[in-house]
């Protein structure tokens, strides 16, 4: 779990952006967007082999 402390005298700005930086590195967001939506395994193996075929051609 990615966590800043605000800093006495410190604007909120700068410390969302330490807490934006935080995530970021950790990859959290990448996570999140990955199961934003099930996928069934079927539909995964559709896909992988669809972006294959794209990279070959």
């Amino acid at each position: 779990m990615a966590e800043v402390q605000v800093q006495p005298g410190e604007s909120i700005e700068s410390a969302l952006k330490r807490f934006k930086k935080k995530i970021q590195k950790a990859g959290i967001l990448s996570e999140i967007k990955r199961r934003e939506h099930y996928l069934k395994p079927s539909v995964k193996k559709k896909r992988k082999a669809e972006s294959a075929r794209k990279r070959k051609s």
